[in-house]
């Protein structure tokens, strides 16, 4: 995916997660998304490249980063607990809607459960 597109297509999803809010602490280029103060989400551009930056349970990180090219450790972030989304094409908008979700769900599940937006256990999932 294009790197203004993959910024886009991250923006869109973080915008649809419950109690999301975009700030930019760290000055106007850089876009942090947020989950009751908590950060899931970094946008910024690295060598005029638009990145996101997303928090990843580290065997999954492992994992994406030797599948996709795309896919590498976090910018300026613990290389172990965070990845970064790079332009390139060969990240599928279902994979990033995917990775933007569960980097807020694993912030999510950290929270104390009374500040909680949704229950990490069960959110997005289809009733069975």
């Amino acid at each position: 995916m294009q790197g203004e597109r993959l910024q886009e297509r991250a923006r869109e999803r973080a915008d649809e997660l419950p109690g999301s809010s975009l700030g930019h602490p760290f000055g106007p280029d850089w876009d942090v998304y947020k989950v009751r103060d908590k950060v899931f989400m970094l946008m910024t551009d690295v060598a005029g490249d638009p990145v996101v930056i997303l928090k990843a349970d580290p065997e999954d990180a492992r994992a994406l980063r030797s599948t996709h090219d795309d896919i590498t450790p976090g910018y300026h972030m613990n290389k172990k607990h965070w990845i970064t989304l790079r332009p390139g094409g060969s990240l599928p908008q279902g994979l990033i809607d995917d990775l933007v979700t569960e980097s807020y769900l694993l912030v999510v599940g950290k929270l104390p459960r009374a500040r909680r937006p949704v229950d990490p256990s069960t959110f997005g999932r289809s009733p069975t």
